[in-house]
């Protein structure tokens, strides 16, 4: 359920709290494209407010906050935002952390803990982390349905959701599941003795120096308000849900430098034991072999041959974005008070594009996509399939298409890998006025054949 309670757009954009530090530091240059990318990304979408955290050499480098985080307020880096699903990850270290002291095992059944549960002596905790274990998401929708607006507890979800027949054998999908959560989360609570709050207090926030973290349900006037739209009609203040449904599945709300202070504890290793950091990052594979891109609690990939560790969130009026490179001592945070437009993406995509710079592969796609969009391919460069899709006919539709936007103005390459013996790397091109998702495939080696090029708008 949506509020009626209108915001007034303020045009006006507030830059408060920029705080450099120690380690290696942004240059005035970076600065600047930062702060002027992320003023664009809310006045393009009309999100109200984002609070970004910039880690580099494992420590904060950069905090700010940009726009109003309530009517005539501007935003402040002390505001809590919703981190929503990036709480994945806390809720999988606390498991992890109860392994570390040998009070339960990954391979444990749930049967052991809640024997009430659908198919409990076939689902592993392990499987609840990883989202293969079948129980079925008591929210997928990306809105509050009407049971949502009022309180709840852990154990009526689970009554109703976790006892419900499986959506598939265990082990053998990757489906996301917010019920999963819940189910390891009081496994939490029962093995501990704890709320899962406390726990996490006493054995992460409080060692890291998060503070202070709270529920999503205890965001007071100093905080952000939330804020949605419903198509191009106008931005507006919306409701929360009701108590007890974030719970385990994503209930913490935290300042962007707090959450960038988890990460420099993933930079480190410093709460947990190097084997279950390794647990936690490592792809679970299904039982056919294919893997997940998931670990517990994050996704695992690769982004230029610097490694990723990444999770976003979702709640009714935030977004936040967390982007981890564990070996490279480098963590973006970027949170926002607008659950449309994906002004989070926007703003990380940026800051990643200025930390992570590849000048081979960006300079490949440009001078790649300056040929196609202007129709003059040299067909030597493509594989027999290559060939085959990008026909004289296919280019002169790019031709068509593209020419007319000119010259991109930032090119970020946001993935990077193999795939069916091929690089895969996916670029985003800003022209200002539009955004195309380019994706390119290619024989392995700086002058391989190009096996595929796509380009599609995103904005």
């Amino acid at each position: 359920m949506r509020s009626g309670k209108q915001l007034v757009l303020l045009a006006a954009m507030a830059l408060a709290g920029a705080v450099p530090a120690n380690g290696q530091s942004l240059s005035p240059d970076q600065i600047s494209t930062i702060d002027q990318a992320a003023a664009k990304a809310l006045a393009d979408t009309g999100v109200p407010a984002a609070s970004i955290a910039i880690v580099r050499d494992g420590a904060i480098v950069y905090t700010k906050a940009y726009g109003f985080q309530r009517a005539g307020e501007p935003a402040r880096t002390d505001a809590r935002y919703s981190i929503a699903s990036v709480g994945k990850q806390l809720t999988a270290a606390a498991v992890l952390i109860l392994v570390d002291e040998g009070k339960l095992s990954l391979d444990d059944k749930v049967a052991k803990y809640l024997p009430d549960l659908t198919r409990a002596n076939d689902v592993t905790i392990r499987q609840l982390l990883s989202h293969t274990s079948g129980y079925r998401d008591y929210w997928p929708q990306d809105y509050l349905f009407d049971d949502m607006t009022r309180p709840t507890t852990p154990t009526t979800t689970l009554d109703r959701w976790a006892k419900a027949p499986l959506d598939f054998e265990p082990g053998t999908q990757w489906q996301y599941s917010n019920t999963g959560y819940v189910v390891a989360g009081r496994i939490v609570e029962l093995v501990s003795g704890q709320s899962l709050a406390t726990f996490l207090k006493d054995h992460v926030f409080t060692r890291t120096g998060m503070h202070p973290v709270a529920s999503d349900s205890e965001l007071t006037r100093a905080d952000p308000a939330g804020y949605g739209r419903d198509g191009l009609g106008p931005v507006h203040a919306i409701d929360q849900h009701g108590t007890g449904w974030g719970f385990a599945a994503g209930q913490f709300a935290m300042t962007a430098a707090d959450l960038a202070r988890w990460d420099i504890s993933v930079i480190k290793q410093s709460v947990m034991s190097r084997a279950a950091y390794a647990a936690q990052q490592h792809e679970v594979v299904l039982a056919n072999g294919v893997g997940t891109g998931y670990g517990l609690g994050v996704f695992v990939s690769e982004v230029n041959g610097h490694r990723l560790i990444q999770h976003n969130g979702g709640d009714e009026g935030f977004y936040t974005e967390n982007r981890i490179f564990p070996d490279d001592g480098t963590a973006i945070v970027v949170a926002i008070n607008g659950d449309f437009g994906n002004a989070h993406f926007t703003i990380a995509d940026a800051i990643q594009g200025l930390l992570f710079a590849d000048s081979s592969g960006v300079a490949r796609a440009r001078a790649l996509y300056a040929m196609i969009s202007g129709g003059r391919l040299d067909r030597a460069q493509l594989t027999a399939n290559g060939a085959y899709y990008l026909s004289p006919l296919k280019l002169a539709e790019y031709r068509a298409g593209l020419a007319p936007l000119g010259n991109p103005k930032t090119v970020v390459q946001t993935q990077s890998g193999l795939r069916g013996g091929f690089t895969s790397e996916r670029f985003v091109f800003d022209f200002g006025s539009r955004k195309l998702l380019v994706t390119i495939r290619a024989e392995p080696g700086s002058n391989g054949r190009i096996e595929e090029f796509m380009a599609a708008p995103i904005s």
